[in-house]
């Protein structure tokens, strides 16, 4: 999105982390340093309500995602709403905070640090190497199906795209980005699990449910999109799919109905089911998600007896080692 926001987020990240660091030194200290942490993680949440702000432009016009749209217009609201409530004394938005600061990152270093060159040795972009790794395991997959498209380099010069010939000899070419690689969910779900303060021991069990699962979905979705997209096998209603995203090109509606309809609301579907997975395994992240609802819905609401989850855990075994 932009060199502007991508220093924008970074401050945003570091101020969280600042915040949750101070709140727990003080804590753990019994220093009272409470405000100092509330103003921070305040100043934080405002910052990341501008950062969502700034990025529906791109989702809608460029990424032509409405669902990731949507939400980062909800997100900035919501964002300015949580910096009201935890200046105004909402103290659990800490954890929520802290949850934040641990996606950040996770996901940025990602999204952001390019390729370098280091006493003549040459690192690829973090980037690079992630989306690599799932571009070929999704080419296991797509030729598992039946199928065997070319293989050559994308926009960012890395092996990730899948060139499709079609049966008139358009060419048609998918290919493999980050979102593809499932990060931001797993950046998502390990913030949510590191912030809260439970065991080691669920909170690694926690880690194996919701990541392998993201990693794998992930990498099928990307294979189902580029066999349809590649095939033209979804080639419904081209008119009304080209108007709702302002697209001319007809050979786009298939890619179109399949990642921007069907794969991102499949995503919102199963992303409820792994959080309920993980909640079972971590019921101390129904407190984070009850926080959630509040700052989207105004009301507070009971998780635990909505989804009928324990809000204590199974007691520990002695000696059961937790982490803050």
């Amino acid at each position: 999105m932009g060199v502007l926001s991508d220093a924008l987020i970074w401050v945003v990240m570091l101020l969280f982390a600042a915040a949750g660091l101070t709140e727990w030194y003080g804590r753990r200290s019994g220093t009272d340093l409470m405000q100092q942490a509330r103003v921070t993680a305040t100043t934080a949440w405002i910052g990341f309500g501008l950062f969502w702000l700034n990025s529906v432009p791109f989702w809608w016009f460029e990424h032509q995602s409405f669902v990731e749209a949507l939400l980062a217009l909800i997100g900035a609201p919501a964002c300015f709403y949580a910096a009201y409530e935890l200046y105004t004394g909402r103290t659990t938005l800490f954890v929520l905070s802290r949850a934040i600061a641990v996606m950040g990152f996770i996901y940025l270093p990602f999204e952001t640090i390019p390729a370098i060159t280091v006493g003549g040795l040459s690192l690829p972009a973090p980037r690079q190497y992630l989306i690599e790794v799932t571009t070929v395991i999704t080419g296991w997959i797509i030729s598992a199906a039946g199928y065997s498209p070319a293989l050559v380099e994308s926009p960012e010069g890395f092996m990730a795209t899948y060139q499709w010939t079609l049966s008139d000899g358009h060419i048609y070419n998918v290919y493999i980005v980050l979102a593809c690689t499932g990060l931001g969910s797993i950046a998502v779900f390990s913030g949510l699990i590191a912030a809260v303060r439970a065991p080691l021991t669920r909170k690694l069990r926690a880690l194996a449910v919701a990541v392998p699962i993201i990693f794998v979905l992930n990498v099928f979705r990307t294979a189902f999109i580029s066999i349809a997209a590649g095939n033209q096998l979804m080639h419904w209603f081209p008119d009304a799919v080209l108007f709702l995203f302002g697209e001319t090109n007809p050979y786009r509606v298939s890619f179109l109905v399949s990642d921007r309809i069907l794969s991102q609301l499949g995503a919102v579907v199963a992303l409820m089911a792994i959080t309920y997975l993980v909640v079972r395994e971590l019921p101390e992240l129904l407190t984070v998600l009850e926080d959630v609802l509040y700052l989207i819905t105004g009301e507070d609401h009971d998780l635990q007896a909505a989804l009928e989850l324990p809000r204590e855990p199974v007691a520990e075994q002695p000696g059961a080692r937790h982490s803050d």
